[in-house]
């Protein structure tokens, strides 16, 4: 798209430019002369939400979305219709039984009777209590709310002129209303902020009780089930006789492990003592054994015997676990058993045999010790298989045990869950809701008036209006108005441009005498361009003189041409001819009314003008729509034409439009060469292109051509 063409054509647009937004501007100021006063009234509502110091119960660490979408839920709900019904309650209470009422009455309120206004408020007052909306399928509520619309009361004429946003990103939420009257809006922003309030806390008290009712009704069926299972547990510990199981299976396994380690010693005992009697029986001979067990008799049985009575003890001993009555017991028998065989040794103190005195004695000694460590083991394997019965007795218990314990312990993580949640909400529904308005609206002074700023507004708007308007055209526009498009459209050159002059008519004569100082109408730059293409006309005729104007419709103006570029070269001092050959419209001999006619020259009944230097010859034509070759044949047209260049310098014929059948065809084929007319601003369409093909296949025959009315 060429810009710098669409900018030329606004600017030859401007006085429509500047005349449709001055018009505009002029309305919308006779419109908004008498437009009203607003008046904007304010309030704020602190929600606590991000507040610290309104954290009672925890600390607020929510995330920024998690927060915005708070404050968007009670954004929204403020804009609930059932809290702006309740507004409007409100305001047509106010006019109906206020003597100061906020804006006169409407045409249908006025045609109310005084039983249908106490009607009305008794109908208000009560969905003003209940909370509930005028049901519009009830003809008696419907015509309430047509009252109430008729004063622009309802939530649509309230929500058109109320915004409710957040602060920025503070704990605040700002109401405002804007209206002609600043106790309305004032009155307005306070009841709006009342009843939302009003209607935020009871539900939040409302969901509050639900939620202590559920979990107090929660907490005693988790508290009665966690006793069931208490009870079962304490009634299988009395059923099966069980203490402290874990105590039990404590005290059982630190007996078995001390039984085991007395076994252990005992086993070590009666290995040591059977090795060292066996020893000490090999160092005697057997003569002397016989000796000493013969002499030694009466006391072997004395020990023997005490041996017995120290083995019963230590059975009660360890059957006693190891109670200390039996040990004193035990010591009193062995020191007896030591007595007996310390008196065996002073009795056989000269016997030859003394030398070997002590290895007796420990014997005697290893003999009981050996005696004590067998009986000791066998009572302590008896008592270690006491132990592990009664052990692996405790085992099925404890199973039983274990599943009732882990029973018991979710039910209780369960109820100590539920009471947390419960002592949590019944304190949090013990506190006030913490919103609560902190900024009541006042009445205030008129807001800045928006009449100029819509006039302003009125005006630029119109501008962009007429420009997208003339852009659309613009662009939908595929007329030539410019010489390069001319040349890309039809492939062939453009010899120069002719603007328009200024004025119903021009001068010929006149206007190759003004001068540049009493130029008016432009006709200095139509001169200069006609000269231009005088000169390139002259360049393409070289040493021919015929010069053939055409068009592709008729109307182009070259007619205007034929006579202007005449009148260019007899100003050269040539000398000219101008033939009108369009038969079909004879506007050169319309306009000059000249004394020679083409028709009676071709066939002889007529003269040929004269040759002259400043004077133009003419050869007029009479019309009726007839062809060149009609006249004459093509031989006596081609000498006929031949004396005409013999007695002018140049010959210039306007021929009939190519749309016009084939007479202007038959002038191109006679001429040295053809000059176009193109009027600026047509369009090239199918039927003309053909004749632009028919053009191009002239050659060098056409020169090219002429863009006439031409707006710079």
């Amino acid at each position: 798209m060429n810009v710098a063409k669409f900018f030329k054509a606004l600017y030859r647009r401007r006085l429509l430019l500047m005349g449709i937004p001055a018009v505009t501007i002029i309305i919308t100021y006779f419109l908004v002369r008498s437009m009203p006063d607003e008046y904007s009234s304010k309030s704020r509502i602190a929600t606590g939400i991000v507040d610290q110091s309104q954290q009672v119960l925890n600390k607020n660490d929510a995330q920024e979305s998690k927060i915005s979408q708070e404050f968007s839920n009670l954004t929204q709900m403020m804009l609930l219709n059932k809290i702006l019904d309740q507004v409007s309650y409100q305001l047509i209470l106010h006019d109906l039984t206020d003597k100061k009422p906020f804006r006169p009455p409407s045409k249908l309120l006025r045609t109310l009777s005084p039983e249908a206004k106490k009607h009305a408020i008794e109908v208000y007052k009560k969905h003003y209590k209940d909370r509930t909306e005028l049901s519009l399928w009830i003809p008696d509520e419907k015509g309430l709310y047509s009252v109430i619309q008729s004063m622009k009361y309802d939530r649509e004429a309230i929500t058109a002129k109320l915004t409710v946003y957040r602060v920025n990103n503070s704990d605040f939420i700002d109401d405002e209303f804007t209206t002609d009257n600043a106790e309305l809006a004032a009155f307005v922003v306070n009841t709006h902020c009342r009843e939302f309030i009003t209607y935020y806390t009871s539900i939040v008290k409302e969901n509050q009780m639900k939620a202590v009712n559920f979990l107090d009704r929660l907490l005693k069926e988790k508290y009665a089930a966690m006793n069931v299972k208490i009870n079962d547990l304490k009634n299988y510990k009395i059923q099966n006789h069980v203490l402290n199981l874990s105590e039990m299976a404590k005290s059982l396994y630190g007996q078995m492990a001390d039984f085991e380690t007395r076994r252990s010693v005992t086993e070590k005992d009666v290995l040591s003592y059977s090795a060292a009697l066996k020893d000490i029986d090999d160092r005697f001979d057997p003569n002397d054994r016989r000796y000493l067990e013969s002499s030694m008799v009466k006391i072997n049985q004395d020990i023997i015997e005490e041996k017995q009575q120290l083995s019963i003890l230590n059975d009660q001993y360890v059957s006693s676990n190891f109670d200390e009555k039996y040990k004193h017991k035990i010591d009193s028998v062995r020191a007896i058993v030591n007595g007996k065989v310390a008196a065996s040794s002073d009795k056989y103190i000269t016997n030859p045999m003394s030398t070997k005195q002590e290895l007796v004695t420990q014997k005697l000694m290893m003999e009981i010790s050996l005696t004590l460590a067998k009986n000791s083991l066998g009572a302590i394997t008896k008592e270690l298989e006491r132990l592990n019965s009664k052990f692996n007795g405790l085992v099925p218990h404890e199973a039983v045990i274990q599943s009732f314990e882990n029973a018991i312990d979710v039910a209780s993580r369960e109820y100590l869950e539920i009471l947390d949640k419960f002592n949590e909400t019944s304190m949090t529904s013990s506190f006030s809701v913490q919103l609560r308005q902190i900024q009541e609206a006042m009445p205030g002074g008129p807001a800045p008036s928006k009449k100029m700023i819509l006039i302003i507004l009125s005006g630029i708007l119109s501008f962009v209006f007429c420009v997208l308007i003339l852009f659309i055209l613009f662009y939908l526009d595929k007329s030539l108005t410019e010489p390069k498009e001319l040349v890309m459209k039809t492939n062939l050159p453009v010899l120069g441009v002719l603007g328009k002059v200024k004025g119903a008519g021009v001068d010929l004569k006149q206007m190759w005498q003004t001068a540049e100082e009493n130029d008016t109408k432009g006709v200095l730059n139509f001169r200069n361009e006609l000269r231009s293409i005088r000169f390139e006309v002259d360049q393409e005729l070289g040493n021919g003189k015929i010069l053939t104007l055409t068009s592709l419709k008729e109307g182009e103006g070259k007619t205007f041409l034929s006579i202007s570029l005449a009148y260019a070269y007899a100003m050269t001092e040539k000398k000219v001819l101008l033939i009108d050959g369009n038969f079909a419209n004879p506007s050169i001999t319309a306009i000059v009314n000249p004394v020679h006619y083409l028709e009676d020259y071709l066939t002889g009944k007529g003269t040929a003008p004269i040759a002259t230097q400043h004077v133009i010859g003419l050869l007029g034509n009479r019309g009726g729509g007839t062809a060149l070759v009609e006249i004459a044949g093509k031989g006596t047209i081609q000498q006929k034409l031949a004396e005409l260049k013999r007695s002018f310098d140049i010959i210039i014929i306007e021929t009939a439009a190519l749309s016009g059948q084939d007479r202007s065809k038959e002038w191109l084929q006679l001429t040295d060469k053809a000059l176009g007319v193109f009027e600026a601003g047509k369009v090239v369409t199918e039927e003309k292109a053909l004749s632009v093909e028919y053009l191009a296949g002239l050659g060098t025959t056409f020169t090219g051509w002429i863009l006439n009315k031409f707006v710079r």
